[in-house]
């Protein structure tokens, strides 16, 4: 099985975009979505797209506190260990 970076990276890829044009790869996983320019709906149905794929619920205090896609890898793995 995929790990969980390369399963969002594989995620973003598809689910993504900016002015509607693909990001660039690789993406940054330091970096948080708003700050490669992704828009906060786009964001919201990201979320949602992950939430499907990991089968996790998240709160808005959990997106909250997600600054980083390394952040979402950390949360993720923490939910499903």
């Amino acid at each position: 099985m995929a790990s969980t970076e390369d399963r969002i990276r594989k995620l973003v890829a598809e689910n993504l975009e900016v002015d509607g044009k693909p990001l660039p790869q690789p993406v940054d996983f330091n970096s948080g979505l708003t700050d490669i320019g992704v828009s906060s709906m786009d964001i919201v149905a990201f979320a949602k797209v992950v939430a499907q794929e990991f089968d996790v619920e998240f709160t808005p205090d959990i997106c909250a506190g997600l600054n980083s896609l390394n952040d979402l890898v950390k949360c993720l793995e923490g939910q499903m260990s």
